[in-house]
């Protein structure tokens, strides 16, 4: 015994392993799904479906117990792809699982295991992938694909991105997907590059919609002068329609922040006085004159500000209502 009252040293026993796991009794229906991916033999139409209904109540279950002890007892290997493949193999129950939050949760636990379920995954994806894309919880299915797939399968899915972007960004649901995803972009990398060149180069269509001029809002925000400078070239010619509508004139606003001579341009030469004073009395168009205002005088640019000055100063006793803001402004020169 040591000395000094220490407690004696016990020594290690020799071949000493850790118990083993102790595992979550399955279910009569669970063991009955198990037993069915650990056979070889193909399933009958009516034994897939039985499969089927109980794989989805198994993956969407509040209770993850269930699910984390079957897959552990299948492994990675055969057993545990047949489960996949069935859970990918038909349209309507995968995307019906995917919708649930749980059965979401679920998906993303089995991505980046191995080559082979994410090969189901992504064909199960990109068969519905707008259908995907525009729910928040099946979405956050392919998202996780997007960041734990191979290259390949990533390039494979962004392609799709790329095709569906417009549309995306006209879903009441989907746009709020792809702001998430230009938000996570690098406009400096290859795809992230190319899914915010697609956004700016239909800015004219999008910016007049309502959801499409707030992913048009996303990528102004992101600062990036190439960005903004192709919403802008987008913009050209558009923007004094834009400005008289609502969801229009919020991105012309934002666009005077950084590309104020082109917005100030088009609003002087592409309006005539009465044009530009019609513009500063309507609802929305009234915000983008007083800003065009404020920013040209802040930048000190005299040829613009001046001539912006000197159009509306003849209406200056018409601009109420609506465009008060505008006449505010005028009154204290």
């Amino acid at each position: 015994m040591a000395n000094g009252g220490d407690h004696p040293t016990v020594p290690p026993r020799r071949g000493f392993t850790s118990p083993p796991r102790r595992g979550v009794d399955l279910t009569e229906e669970n063991q009955s799904l198990l037993n069915s991916f650990r056979s070889s033999a193909a399933l009958t139409p009516q034994e897939t479906a039985t499969c089927t209904q109980s794989l989805f109540r198994l993956m969407t279950s509040s209770d993850a117990s269930q699910f984390r002890e079957l897959v552990a007892r299948l492994g990675d290997g055969n057993d545990l792809r047949r489960m996949v493949s069935l859970l990918t193999s038909n349209n309507a129950p995968f995307l019906q699982t995917a919708r649930n939050e749980n059965g979401s949760n679920r998906m993303q636990d089995l991505l980046g295991r191995t080559d082979d379920l994410d090969n189901f995954f992504l064909i199960a994806i990109l068969r519905r992938f707008f259908d995907v894309m525009c729910d928040g919880d099946s979405s956050r299915v392919a998202l996780r694909g997007m960041r734990v797939f191979s290259q390949e399968k990533r390039a494979a899915m962004y392609d799709h991105l790329l095709c569906d972007a417009v549309n995306l960004a006209c879903d009441a649901d989907g746009y709020v997907v792809l702001n998430d995803i230009i938000d996570d972009s690098d406009p400096r990398s290859f795809y992230g590059g190319r899914l915010l060149y697609v956004v700016a180069r239909n800015a004219h269509q999008l910016s007049d919609h309502a959801f499409g001029s707030r992913v048009v809002q996303r990528v102004l925000q992101l600062n990036d002068l190439r960005c903004t400078r192709d919403v802008a070239v987008s913009l050209r010619g558009h923007c004094v329609y834009l400005s008289l509508t609502k969801y229009g004139s919020y991105v012309v606003e934002m666009l005077l922040d950084t590309e104020a001579v082109m917005v100030a341009d088009e609003l002087l030469w592409g309006c005539n006085e009465e044009r530009l004073a019609l513009l500063a009395r309507n609802e929305f168009g009234s915000f983008v004159v007083l800003k065009a205002l404020r920013v040209t005088r802040e930048m000190y640019r005299r040829d613009l500000f001046g001539v912006l000055v000197d159009k509306l100063m003849p209406f200056v006793h018409h601009l109420g209502g609506f465009h008060g803001r505008v006449r505010a402004f005028l009154d204290r020169l």
